[in-house]
């Protein structure tokens, strides 16, 4: 990992552990190194830069705030694609009554 990556791949961590703590999979350290090594968390680092500024808010904060929107957009996904598949599986089950 690159000393440039280090403190945004640092702060997201902690704003990782801080808004969510969950049990950490016994595999974690070669996903997170994988992880840290993406060229996203350069520009995720420009973002929780640019966020920090523009609300005055810390880096620690504005790095809580991505991760939380993130999660946020992931569960409407998650529960949009779920109602999908229940309400295609309720029109499976309707049609096989029909016949």
């Amino acid at each position: 990992m690159t000393s440039e990556n280090q403190e945004s791949v640092q702060l997201l961590n902690t704003a990782i552990i801080k808004s969510k703590e969950k049990r950490i999979n016994i595999s974690y350290e070669e996903r997170l190194s994988k992880a840290c090594e993406n060229p996203a968390i350069k520009a995720i680092d420009h973002a929780i830069a640019m966020l920090s500024e523009t609300e005055k808010i810390s880096r620690d904060q504005a790095a809580i705030q991505i991760i939380e929107t993130v999660r946020d957009l992931d569960g409407v996904w998650t529960d949009f694609l779920m109602m999908e598949g229940i309400t295609k599986t309720k029109e499976l089950l309707k049609s096989r009554e029909q016949h």
